[in-house]
């Protein structure tokens, strides 16, 4: 039976102002306070935004307290450049680098590199450098000298000089390409500055690019590797990011208009959830903290979460104005119905950003940091802020009554606009085809369907790998710049620059000692034979190769010799590189054709069992220094944090749902889609050839705070029919009316913005782009389609506690004109 529609001036004054919680009567009735103080924290954060920095940092990427880094660390001063380090490969593509002009060129892109801030200059190499020198075998015995030949001239008889003490150097490989070609400047990093600051990656970066652009025309091809030049093409495509952000929000902006027709409306959904994203920024800086290339996808999410929330809040609103009421007693009835459910998923969502604290990586706790932050202001934006703006805007009328015609049509075919709770048949169309996933037939099917993706989804997922399963840096695109670098130094120097090297520490001046360096070497022949081995370098085998040298070079005595006296000999000789000044510590340096997850995997259970078999209580075999070795650390850190970060995930998620629904049925149906989800998208990661690690890690477990969204607009409003005695396809029907639609807006309008990420320079955006597409559209199908088949088997209307009873206390209602409850807990 229909009642009157009163007057919005009627509404109004029937309306009593002490009417809701506590939070809701201290919000709207004290709007202009509210707003206000609004008002001076956006223009304090907006202030403090303009103060954030993009930076990064290599000492932030490494699992600081593993086992594995704290040896580095503890041993760093002793390991000559297997850290942070960049290679600088100076090419002659007109000849060899025995040429004087290739030299002098050479040598001034060698002052000038000494010269920049962060280079540790004590370890620097390249042909120029003092420390790089040559060993030879004369008549009087072993003699040595720098590679540079005394009184180098650039004439004939000086390069032939240098040509045979590159010879003699054991830089071949190294320092010098296999084809004669190309060096190496090797430019190890500090983290901090000569002026103690941390070391400004960004600012490196253009100054090494500013130096390839100055000498390159001098006849000479550079190529650059290493994290500082990987981080500053990150940085540098970061700016193309803030480009398709512009577009996201562009896109989010044109739906969300083509769904309410209304300005005004439109306007304050996208200004709430741009609001939130400024305050995240501007606390990022207050806080101390800067935002680096891994996090830049934070705020994106933040303004994503706060679309979906802010469009149903506002559709709440309209449809409420569009029924007669006040705009002020809409947004609080709005408010009162939405708040609940809304504050459920934001905290899943801040839980799923918080549980990447655990992960020992301080790159991913800020990242944590920033988007638990992010999520905590849309509380504050779009749950709060959002309805009281259109408290005093209100929407356009005709956008109201727009937005009731489908209701209003839907309501009047199916006989719901009555008391009736049997089955009924909505107007034709999509609402018809999702009523229908409420009856057994289609929720069996759809259930079986599910369960064998799900099946799939799982079984491919368990092939996903930790870390990078390709050459060179997969964040970038195959044929980036750094790219072609790396691939160019692999293959001139017949080894990538990626080195494990393993420590070997010993009493003090024992690295010398016979047995120890016998096991070194045992070890050493061993890692020779592992696959991904390229080569290795050790005080072992320089003794194998100064035998040789002893012998006229005779390959038979490539042997290590068992006398005390002639490693003594050889060890004084050794450059520093092999072992440390105490001789306490020896250096094994594996090199290896790339970092991909199974070579270092191989590389560190040989070496592990190795250690077992041989460590004493003098002679200890530790891992991990090198740029390989500190990867293999962050993939078992990764490794160890994957599943048991996403328990956490759902733990929370569910802990949270029970506290909402107090129902583990209605716990059930909002959690299986979010499971689904998750395997499908480790299965498509499988699929796009993504590793998890340090980049992709937060991911999957933002995919699921984000996802519960859906499932809990939805549900509550489902709950709170049935609990008022409808049948599960009328309150289906009226939760896809009033929550349903602006789910499948949000979910579509969401993946249509990151998918324009796969034009991204980036190569990790790109992928991102696609992962998070497809968790938005999955999320939203799961909780369109997924959901009310679970629902027709879980939610029997006695298995639910009645309204009116303590498990139902959070089910705010009100009968709004038009003679329905238009609830949602």
């Amino acid at each position: 039976m229909h009642s009157h529609t009163p007057t919005p001036a009627a509404s109004l004054a029937g309306f009593d102002p002490r009417s809701g919680s506590l939070i809701e009567r201290a919000l709207f009735n004290h709007r202009h306070i509210v707003l206000l103080l609004c008002a001076l924290v956006t223009l304090l954060l907006g202030w403090q935004a303009t103060h954030l920095r993009l930076a990064a940092s290599f000492e932030k990427t490494i699992p600081a307290t593993h086992p594995y880094i704290q040896n580095y660390l503890a041993h760093q001063k002793d390991l000559q450049g297997l850290g942070n380090a960049v290679r600088i490969a100076v090419a002659n593509p007109k000849g060899d680098l025995y040429d004087a002009q290739y030299l002098d060129t050479l040598r001034q892109l060698s002052d000038e590199v000494f010269l920049l801030p962060g280079v540790s200059r004590m370890q620097m190499k390249s042909l120029w450098t003092p420390s790089t020198r040559w060993v030879g075998v004369t008549e009087e015995g072993l003699e040595g000298g720098p590679v540079i030949p005394d009184g180098y001239d650039g004439g004939p008889e000086s390069l032939q000089k240098l040509r045979a003490n590159i010879a003699r150097s054991g830089e071949i490989g190294q320092l010098v390409a296999l084809d004669g070609r190309s060096s190496v400047i090797f430019v190890p990093l500090q983290a901090q500055d000569a002026e103690g600051r941390p070391l400004d990656y960004a600012a490196l970066a253009d100054k090494l690019e500013a130096l390839r652009a100055k000498y390159e025309p001098r006849g000479v091809e550079i190529h650059i590797t290493g994290f500082a030049k990987l981080v500053g093409d990150l940085i540098e495509g970061v700016r193309d990011v803030l480009g398709f952000f512009a577009l996201a929000v562009a896109i989010a902006t044109a739906m969300v208009y083509g769904y309410t027709r209304c300005v005004r409306s439109t306007v304050l959904v996208v200004a709430a959830s741009l609001t939130a994203v400024v305050w995240q920024l501007g606390l990022l800086p207050a806080l101390g903290f800067a935002l680096d290339p891994y996090s830049i996808l934070v705020p994106f999410l933040v303004f994503a979460i706060g679309m979906s929330h802010g469009a149903q809040k506002m559709n709440g609103i309209m449809q409420d104005i569009g029924r007669g009421m006040h705009r002020l007693v809409a947004a609080r009835f709005t408010f009162r119905r939405l708040f609940l459910a809304g504050l459920t998923a934001l905290l899943a969502d801040a839980v799923g950003f918080a549980v990447l604290l655990l992960i020992d990586i301080q790159a991913i706790r800020e990242l944590a940091i920033a988007a638990s932050l992010g999520v905590g202001v849309l509380i504050f934006t779009n749950l709060i802020l959002l309805p009281i703006l259109l408290s005093f805007t209100g929407v356009s009328p005709k956008a109201a009554q727009r937005s009731l015609r489908d209701e209003a049509a839907a309501l009047a075919a199916s006989g719901d606009a009555s008391e009736n709770s049997g089955r009924f048949k909505p107007q034709a169309g999509l609402w018809a085809v999702l009523d229908r996933f409420t009856q057994r037939r289609w929720a069996t099917g759809t259930l079986v369907v599910s369960a064998l993706l799900g099946a799939a989804g799982f079984a491919l997922s368990t092939q996903l790998k930790i870390g990078d399963l390709d050459p060179g840096a997969p964040e970038l695109r195959a044929d980036s710049r750094y790219n072609r670098d790396v691939a160019y130094l692999n293959q001139a120097y017949g080894a990538g620059s990626d080195v494990l090297a393993i420590m070997v520490k010993t009493p003090e001046g024992g690295c010398s000692a016979l047995e120890t360096l016998n096991k070194v070497d045992a070890l050493e022949w061993e890692l020779r034979q592992l696959p991904g081995v390229d080569s290795t370098n050790s005080l072992a085998l320089l003794n194998r190769r100064v035998l040789t040298g002893l012998n006229e070079g005779n390959p038979k005595w490539y042997e290590f010799l068992p006398n005390q006296d002639m490693l003594n000999t050889v060890t004084a000789g050794a450059p520093r590189g092999l072992y440390n000044d105490a001789c306490s510590l020896l250096v094994l340096s594996t090199f290896l054709k790339d970092h991909k997850a199974d070579t270092l995997a191989g590389v560190v259970r040989h070496v592990e069992a190795f250690a077992a078999a041989n460590d004493t209580a003098d002679v200890k075999f530790l891992l991990a220094a090198g740029s390989a070795g500190i990867e293999a650390a962050t993939n078992i850190v990764v490794h160890e944090s994957w599943t048991r970060m996403l328990l956490l995930v759902y733990a929370a998620v569910v802990a949270l749902c029970f506290i909402t629904f107090r129902s583990w049925r209605a716990v059930v149906v909002a959690v299986l889609p979010l499971v689904l989800t998750s395997f499908l998208a480790e299965a498509l990661m499988v699929a796009l050839g993504l590793g998890v690690k340090v980049a992709t890690l937060p991911v999957i477990a933002l995919g699921v705070g984000i996802g519960v969204d859906y499932a809990l607009y939805i549900l509550s409003v489902t709950l709170t029919e049935l609990r008022q005695g409808a049948s599960l396809s009328q309150a289906y029907h009226r939760a896809l009316l009033f929550t349903g639609k602006v789910v499948m807006l949000t979910g579509i309008t969401l993946a249509i913005g990151v998918i324009t990420w796969v034009g991204s320079p980036i190569k990790f955006q790109a992928d991102m782009g696609l992962l998070l597409a497809f968790m938005f559209l999955w999320n939203m199908l799961g909780a369109l389609v997924l959901l009310p088949a679970l629902a027709h088997f879980l939610l029997k209307p006695a298995a639910l506690a009645p309204l009116g009873s303590a498990a139902a206390t959070t089910a705010a209602s009100k009968t709004v004109p038009g003679g329905r409850a238009a609830t949602a807990t």
